[in-house]
């Protein structure tokens, strides 16, 4: 019986581009080099059974916020729907307030296409465990890292949830979201 190759998967390419990208950069405050937050955000959606093409996108969706790579460059090595997709799940004006990118986010998670809304859900999984994690080390003054105190940080993530959550009938992903939901409320009541 003859094999067939299968063909190569092209997340592996993704984590290669994304590795280079990332070079030298790391978590806010930590020695953890970047890179592992969209390998997490990767490793998030292919154990929920995504696309590869969401996959790829999920591990590459930081690379035009935080690098020099442009939405071209992702055009060119990755082809038009996983560039769409990172575009949709990136922040378009990073100049802005904080709170007023935060709210265009929810705003448009409320609308954005299915593929995009499971990239920002497993990209603000990621973060959330991270956040649960480092509480449990280092406690409330976790916060003093990020542009915006807990109070503003528990806005923005019980928004997301229920903007997740208030599209999980119309698409798959409703167990991401819950999750999300799940780990949202033990960071922000469980901490309390």
């Amino acid at each position: 019986m003859i094999k067939r190759k299968k063909k190569p998967s092209q997340i592996f390419k993704a984590i290669e581009f994304a590795a280079k990208a990332h070079t030298g950069q790391f978590r806010k405050s930590t020695n953890l080099p970047y890179i592992l937050h969209p390998l997490g955000v990767g490793r998030i959606l292919i154990e929920y059974d995504f696309s590869e093409e969401v996959v790829i996108a999920g591990i590459l969706h930081d690379t035009i916020e935080d690098t020099p790579v442009t939405l071209k460059d992702i055009l060119n090595v990755f082809g038009r729907n996983v560039k769409r997709i990172v575009e949709g799940a990136s922040e378009p004006n990073r100049s802005d307030s904080w709170v007023n990118r935060k709210q265009h986010t929810i705003d448009y998670l409320k609308t954005a296409p299915g593929d995009v809304l499971l990239v920002a859900c497993a990209d603000k999984l990621d973060n959330i465990r991270a956040i649960k994690k480092d509480i449990n080390k280092i406690g409330d003054v976790l916060w003093d890292r990020f542009n915006a105190k807990k109070d503003k940080q528990e806005w923005y993530y019980k928004s997301l949830t229920k903007a997740f959550l208030g599209r999980s009938k119309e698409m798959g992903g409703a167990a991401l979201f819950k999750e999300f939901s799940s780990e949202v409320n033990l960071v922000f009541e469980g901490a309390k």
